[in-house]
């Protein structure tokens, strides 16, 4: 009798460090601080080119979030949903990028932040965007001689 309970509880505690385990790594994964809060803020761009849900959020070149999903609204714009940390604060007259980490990297948003001292509240959305710059269509440009008539990446408003 005594043998059992003693497995029982064993197999308990195993199982109970398991879990920790799990839940540790799920954390440290989605780079959620633990018992940290965070805050939802989303901008609008016209071409998102590569970029996924779970892709870092930047400021200043400092991870301040992650996106946390991409949609499509009804004027065939992508709004991307970020979730940033509790303690930043964005100012009202930041510009959302859509960079690449070197040349052929993961994308991420770059957040460049303005001098309004008004914040974003959470949940607003940054207008001022600079879409993802297609390397495929701007090689194949400089490859047929045409670059000097590409446009610059859009900018939305």
């Amino acid at each position: 009798m005594k043998q059992s309970q003693l497995e029982l509880s064993a197999g308990a505690f195993v199982l109970l460090g398991i879990v920790a385990i799990v839940w540790f790594a799920i954390q440290a994964g989605a780079r959620i601080p633990i018992g940290g809060s965070s805050y939802a803020l989303n901008a609008r761009f016209s071409n998102v080119g590569g970029l996924k849900a779970g892709s870092q959020v930047f400021l200043s070149g400092v991870p301040v979030g992650r996106v946390a999903k991409i949609d499509l609204d009804p004027q065939f714009t992508a709004t991307v949903h970020m979730m940033l940390n509790q303690d930043v604060h964005v100012p009202s007259d930041t510009i959302a990028s859509i960079r690449t980490s070197g040349l052929i990297g993961d994308k991420f948003v770059a957040l460049s932040p303005g001098a309004d001292p008004q914040n974003l509240a959470p949940g607003s959305t940054i207008t001022d965007t600079e879409s993802a710059v297609d390397l495929e269509s701007l090689i194949s440009r400089f490859a047929f001689g045409s670059v000097s008539s590409s446009p610059s990446p859009a900018v939305t408003k």
